[in-house]
């Protein structure tokens, strides 16, 4: 995704003065790490971090308190006494940061900075899904109170997979982001760590004038696509839109993967009906899908969503429930039921969507549930949507995910997908750098 012309302004990443975990002062790198915030939604997940080291990250990211205003402000008092322990400090001077993930076959490798902020009207960052407003007012709050950026947005964007800008630059420092990231890799690592889920994490750090030039002129050219972290997104421009003297608050924390280079992988987000029972959703659905009940165990039951939803490419919405320990397919919508509640004036790639099939035909118009936190959980892996759902007596709807050419191509044509329907990946850990707004 390039911005069309010599003088396109693009994408803006400049360096900031990284905070970091003094590894002295902590168990482990890996044990004060967390993934994203919004991947850590099962109480046993978020205690095993917390138990993990009393230092890790979650207890910024994800305060535990009565109330609100009580858990942002523990944790600004938190972040304040870390500096003031040693445990967490800022990097002398701003650099970039060069980041590195691998997980078994897959490697990927990107640019951590601080990058200038845009509204989607300009074209330069693109977002592809909705948000929800109560997340977007919980993480201001949690950004106004301790002036930071606890972890960083992914997003994509295309180079042109040579290593070169584009422009004739060859030149040892000269040669666009990609030359930076490779010749940055060939020095020690700043800091390495695996996380418990295997995963090897390396960072270095990029100060050299040369290379700072040369990643700006390279990414000038270029717009992103936002992968993970809309609503961190749409939060930094609230933020932003508050103040109004130029400063650090114009600038958010992303990485940055060019995924000609270091494709993405996209995944489904599942549901969680905290309140509606699997008997209660199967009867409804009935009215309007074909529901079948289908052999398990989950991987067996995730592949046969897969087979139905490619398998008629006129009528390709498919879901799976589960809740009631068996596991049963819903497809085949009645074509007069979409036409009644999926709205028009929209591409048709979104009108067909599984999000959208589910939010207006099933949520909104079979089943009447809200899209409310105390109804509806957004949950990353489906073993444990399906293991909740059996504990509350709710139902899960595990979804087959969406093409990443219908995601750029919405996006290109400014068309929000529904919030969480998609789950790029791999997802930047949470913990190795955070920006202080303190600091610039």
């Amino acid at each position: 995704m390039s911005i069309p012309g010599p003088g396109g302004q693009g994408l803006q990443l400049t360096p900031f003065r990284g905070l970091r975990y003094v590894a002295e002062r902590v168990g482990s790198l890996a044990a004060v790490t967390s993934p994203p915030y919004d991947v850590v939604v099962r109480p046993e997940g978020l205690r095993q971090l917390e138990t993990a080291d009393p230092y890790n990250i979650v207890r910024l990211i994800l305060p535990q308190a009565d109330s609100p205003e009580a858990r942002h402000r523990q944790a600004a008092d938190t972040l304040r006494r870390w500096q003031a322990d040693g445990v967490l400090a800022p990097d002398p001077a701003p650099a970039l940061y060069v980041y590195e993930q691998r997980d078994g076959p897959t490697l990927q490798r990107g640019l951590i900075g601080a990058l200038r902020l845009s509204p989607r009207e300009e074209g330069i960052v693109l977002p592809h899904e909705e948000v929800m407003p109560h997340v977007v007012e919980d993480r201001a709050d949690l950004m106004r109170a301790t002036a930071a950026h606890l972890e960083p947005l992914l997003l994509a964007y295309r180079g042109n997979g040579n290593g070169t800008s584009g422009n004739g630059a060859d030149g040892p420092g000269t040669g666009g982001a990609a030359q930076v990231i490779e010749s940055a890799i060939r020095r020690e690592p700043l800091l390495s760590t695996t996380t418990e889920d295997g995963v090897d994490h390396h960072l270095w750090r990029v100060t050299d004038p040369a290379d700072l030039v040369a990643v700006s002129a390279d990414l000038r050219h270029h717009q992103a696509l936002i992968a993970d972290g809309h609503h961190r997104w749409a939060t930094y421009l609230r933020l932003r839109e508050e103040r109004r003297e130029p400063g650090p608050w114009d600038f958010g924390l992303v990485l940055l993967v060019d995924t000609a280079r270091y494709p993405l992988r996209v995944r489904a987000i599942h549901r969680l009906l905290r309140q509606l029972s699997p008997d209660d959703a199967l009867t409804a659905a009935r009215r309007a899908f074909r529901v079948r009940t289908i052999d398990g165990p989950l991987p067996r039951a995730l592949e046969t969503l897969a087979e139905a939803a490619r398998a008629e490419p006129g009528a390709p919405n498919a879901f799976l429930l589960a809740g009631d320990g068996r596991f049963h397919l819903l497809d085949r919508p009645d074509p007069e039921l979409l036409a009644r509640t999926v709205p028009e004036g929209r591409p048709e790639a979104w009108r067909t969507l599984d999000a959208t099939v589910l939010h207006h035909a099933l949520l909104d118009h079979l089943w009447h549930v809200s899209d409310t936190p105390e109804h509806i959980g957004y949950i990353h892996d489906p073993a444990a949507a399906v293991e909740q759902a059996e504990r509350l007596g709710g139902t899960a709807v595990l979804m087959h995910a969406v093409g990443e050419d219908i995601v750029h191509e919405l996006a290109r044509q400014g068309i929000a997908m529904p919030h969480k329907s998609t789950s790029f990946g791999p997802k930047p850990a949470t913990g190795l750098v955070l920006r202080s707004l303190t600091l610039g």
